[in-house]
């Protein structure tokens, strides 16, 4: 019986299963490494939380007297608007003036001694302590004259700046002492209300950022405001900080200590968008794997920014339009050939 045939359906036998000749497996092809890819695009993310607080002036001022005596004019009533520099109230002065006379007359006769002094000096009549005497006397009775004036300022009160008159203390007749609460003015030009805000929202927010300001009393159309101030501190109790914000511009009828509802929103700027399950990280910081165009991934350094859901802004270390790997982690290098698939649903 020939046995070649035989051998020969053994070899290729053999052969079809894969198998070496001299019986070593065949090794198997290189295994693809898939991975889901997102595009990094331009967008915002947004996040805007309702706060309610009190309007209130941003200039309030309380008028009050540095002098103590009989009020002779008040001017003013609430409601009225002044302008800057206005006479506001008026103290009786008659007894201010005739000090003031006396000490003008007392100054006179002081330089008048002085300078007697100094020519008797001169001439070796008289010393040196005897002139400077008549030179400290006549000092001191310019700086009396001076006290004088000044204090007869202080009894006519002025308005600080441009504003309404919200209170009225004081009467004509009145006689009151130093640092008595006459009167209050303040400037409906800038209204502002405080609104508290968490510590975790502060970060994101900005001098200059828009909100949205309702008035109750107003109805219910949105006015808009701006972040004037970001007070530095945050209360160790509630964890919140405060954050003043400003009407721009004040509406027509929006008056202090009305009711107003505040509605704060991040992401005002754009940024670039990922999801979040592209952002890795280690020791070194946040990275991102981009797809080359030769197949390859490569790591690429970014700095996150506010996250939401499933989105996340980098604010540095990308390019819009860069394709990042969002699934097939294991195993994935820098330099790795790798084939993407379109995610489920996509």
């Amino acid at each position: 019986m020939n046995s070649l045939p035989i051998l020969g359906a053994i070899l290729l036998l053999l052969t079809a299963c894969g198998a070496d000749p001299a019986g070593a497996p065949a090794s198997p092809p290189p295994r693809v490494h898939l991975v889901e890819l997102a595009k990094a695009e331009p967008g915002r993310l947004s996040w805007s939380s309702d706060r309610s607080g009190s309007l209130r002036a941003l200039r309030e001022v309380k008028i009050v007297n540095q002098e103590e005596g009989e009020i002779v004019a008040v001017t003013v009533r609430e409601a009225d608007r002044v302008k800057a520099g206005e006479v506001l109230v008026r103290y009786d002065d008659s007894l201010l003036r005739a000090e003031l006379d006396k000490a003008e007359a007392t100054l006179r006769q002081a330089e008048l001694d002085h300078e007697r002094a100094r020519r008797l000096n001169a001439r070796g009549f008289v010393g040196e302590e005897a002139l400077s005497r008549a030179d400290t006397a006549a000092e001191i009775a310019r700086a009396e004259v001076r006290l004088l004036r000044e204090r007869l300022e202080n009894l006519t009160l002025e308005a600080p700046f441009a504003g309404v008159v919200s209170r009225r203390l004081a009467e004509p007749g009145s006689v009151t002492p130093r640092h008595t609460h006459l009167l209050t003015l303040l400037d409906p030009s800038t209204l502002v209300t405080d609104v508290d805000v968490s510590e975790l929202i502060l970060p994101r927010l900005e001098v200059g950022d828009v909100a949205a300001v309702r008035i109750d009393a107003l109805g219910d159309t949105v006015h808009p405001g701006r972040i004037l101030r970001i007070h530095p501190a945050v209360d160790p109790a509630t964890r919140t900080g405060r954050v003043e914000v400003a009407l721009d511009p004040v509406p027509a009828g929006a008056r202090p200590g009305q009711f107003c509802r505040v509605e704060l929103a991040t992401g005002t700027r754009e940024h670039i968008l990922l999801p979040l399950s592209a952002l890795k990280r280690d020791a070194v910081g946040e990275f991102v794997y981009v797809y080359e165009e030769d197949g390859k991934v490569r790591r690429v350094e970014v700095t996150s920014g506010m996250r939401l859901a499933d989105r996340v802004e980098v604010l540095s270390g990308l390019s819009p339009g860069s394709q990042v790997v969002t699934k097939g982690f294991i195993g994935l290098a820098p330099g790795k050939q790798v084939r993407p698939v379109e995610a489920p649903g996509v």
